[in-house]
């Protein structure tokens, strides 16, 4: 099964998206938007900038576990991943998120 988004609205009423991997793990969050356009825009930076190793911020969380974020062209934060017990586990979470995003259906949850 292929990959997909999630659109969705938080309790507080912010326009979300996750993208689920073709197993059903959450491999990628978005912030909150204001505007549904807005988590619109940012699901297809999501699907353009995903292929662009360059993209991908590998850091580790507060906790000192491995995470990632992903990168719009203008270095603005775009989707951010779970926290990993791994390096080499967030490694192949790039890689899915690299493989399932591009062509991943968008399911809007809001309507």
């Amino acid at each position: 099964m292929a990959g997909k988004f999630e659109l969705y609205q938080d309790k507080a009423g912010e326009y979300r998206f996750r993208l689920k991997a073709g197993n059903g793990e959450i491999i990628l969050v978005s912030e909150g938007y204001k505007q549904k356009a807005s988590a619109t825009n940012g699901i297809e930076s999501v699907k353009k900038n995903a292929p662009v190793d360059e993209r991908y911020e590998r850091k580790d969380s507060s906790s000192g576990k491995p995470m990632f974020n992903l990168k719009a062209t203008n270095g603005q934060v775009i989707g951010t991943s779970e926290t990993y017990s791994s390096a080499s586990s967030r490694d192949n979470g790039i890689e899915s998120v690299k493989k399932n995003a591009p062509d991943a259906q968008v399911v809007d949850q809001t309507a």
